[in-house]
């Protein structure tokens, strides 16, 4: 795990996300208590728990993406899940202990990225070597094609193995100890061909074939590594692993497992396919790196990580608050907290790599509540949340920080998507700030829905631009300001019927 102070992973989620300090606080803290755990006394390591946190806000302040960046940063194995697509067991949906084997599999691929760039060098000089090969083969094929077909017809008869010289000579001296004396005199007749001496240029022209071989071999390593031959074509055995069955929709209970049963049972398919030497390398590059990775190692490896420093993100808490009723989805809903319940507080789920226990996952939920409250979830599970962080609506100004100062900011992205095109974008800052204002005035005349309101209003301020991007003959530059933003926008947002359609 990165060895992060708090303050430098709220300065590394500054640059993503405007505002929210409280939040980017308070994960700090937790990711931070993460690596102190792993340096504390392990007879005490056990006893020290996650404090897992729960985000409370409208939707598009930052609550999900303070979750992404997060563990980008961390380097640590993560999962986004909502909370809606899950069911109480028995029902129609996921079961919730899915989520800790998607974990799981998601530690596998950090740990396998970690082993494969250890063994990319020799897996690299494999590929090499099965690439010559391959262009080998093809090599000698044709030659031996374009060899006369009658160069053996006056060769002379071989020699049968069990006639050679050496038992030739031995059978004839112990012929001379059992028959009388006087009947085997000098050399038995045996066939001509028998007694002939080695053939030495046999083996001379064996040895200049070896050699010429390896001649052959070293040109096209030449040509391979000048990329002479990426365009050639070869043919590469590839295993395929079976389809499977179709998962059955409307069974309740978790199926996670079953295409793993099925891969053991079903034999995997495999086929020579002819491709490209630049296609072959990938596909021979991946097999030989499956060789040389230790699966077990990685799978033991990949569960500690998830145990120890798993990061599991629940969005859309507040949709599992079951309402006054107590039939249908609502019970399903209440159930679905019952099943989260063990999780959060620590239990030990099954999975195809092995037991896994989630005493030390960090858990991080997050939810709107515009019609609920967090004390309407289950008290046992509001316990398990012991941390509480409200998010703040955004404000005019939040937006106009949000169009300039992150990295990969929605004036930025639509400034290098035009580039593409020739064409130089540029934004006034008074063509920010009336984005900012229009943006902030829906919100608050229509549905609230954050920092993605920005998304739409900037669609559509730049949507005849896009489209007549490519046939602008020169592209040259178009600079946006205020007088132009308020023509493409003042329209929709005086229409209070037309605002409710920009989402």
């Amino acid at each position: 795990m990165h060895e992060m102070t708090p303050r430098q992973i709220v300065t590394e989620l500054d640059k993503f996300i405007v505002g929210q300090n409280a939040a980017k606080r308070s994960v700090a803290i937790a990711v931070r208590n993460r690596w102190r755990r792993q340096h504390v006394d392990p007879a005490i390591q056990s006893e020290i728990a996650p404090k897992n946190i729960l985000m409370i806000g409208p939707t598009g302040v930052g609550k999900t993406e303070i979750a992404r960046r997060l563990a980008t940063l961390t380097g640590a194995p993560f999962l986004k899940v909502e909370a809606t697509n899950y069911t109480e067991v028995g029902y129609y949906g996921r079961d919730v202990e899915s989520m800790v084997r998607e974990l799981v599999e998601n530690a596998i691929g950090i740990v396998r990225a970690k082993e494969r760039n250890k063994i990319q060098d020799e897996a690299e000089k494999r590929t090499e070597e099965k690439l010559i090969d391959l262009l080998a083969e093809i090599t000698e094929e044709e030659d031996q094609d374009a060899a006369p077909s009658d160069t053996q017809e006056n060769e002379e008869p071989e020699v049968p193995k069990h006639l050679d010289n050496d038992f030739l000579s031995q059978f004839s001296e112990h012929l001379g100890k059992i028959l009388p004396p006087g009947v085997v005199s000098g050399t038995l007749a045996f066939p001509a061909f028998a007694m002939q001496p080695p053939k030495e240029k046999e083996q001379e022209e064996s040895a200049d074939k070896k050699e010429k071989k390896e001649e052959v071999r070293e040109e096209i390593r030449g040509l391979l590594r000048a990329g002479e031959l990426e365009e050639e074509k070869v043919m590469v055995f590839v295993e395929a692993k079976g389809n499977g069955m179709p998962m059955m929709m409307g069974i309740g209970g978790d199926l996670d497992n079953l295409q793993d049963m099925i891969e053991k049972i079903v034999p995997k398919r495999s086929q020579n396919r002819e491709m490209k030497v630049c296609e072959a390398r990938v596909v021979i590059f991946e097999q030989e790196s499956e060789k040389l990775i230790n699966k077990e190692k990685v799978d033991a490896e990949a569960v500690e990580l998830a145990e120890n420093l798993g990061i599991i993100f629940i969005d859309e808490i507040d949709k599992v608050v079951a309402s006054e009723k107590s039939s249908g989805a609502d019970v399903s809903r209440q159930g679905v907290q019952r099943d989260l319940l063990p999780i959060v507080e620590g239990t030990t789920i099954q999975t195809r790599y092995g037991y896994v226990k989630t005493d030390h996952i960090l858990f991080i939920a997050a939810g709107a509540f515009h019609k609920s409250r967090p004390s309407d979830l289950m008290p046992e599970l509001q316990g398990r949340f012991p941390i509480r962080v409200e998010l703040q609506d955004l404000t005019q100004e939040d937006f106009v920080r949000i169009l300039t100062e992150p990295k990969g900011s929605l004036t930025t992205q639509y400034i290098e998507l035009l580039k593409t095109e020739g064409l130089e974008l540029s934004f006034k800052q008074d063509a920010i700030g009336k984005l900012a204002a229009y943006a902030f005035e829906v919100n608050q005349t229509s549905q609230n829905i954050g920092a993605r309101r920005l998304a739409t209003i900037m669609e559509r301020l730049l949507e005849e631009i896009s489209f007549d991007a490519p046939d602008m003959s020169p592209a040259g530059e178009t600079v946006i300001d205020a007088v132009y933003v308020t023509q493409r926008l003042e329209n929709i947002t005086q229409d209070e019927d037309m605002s409710q359609f920009i989402l």
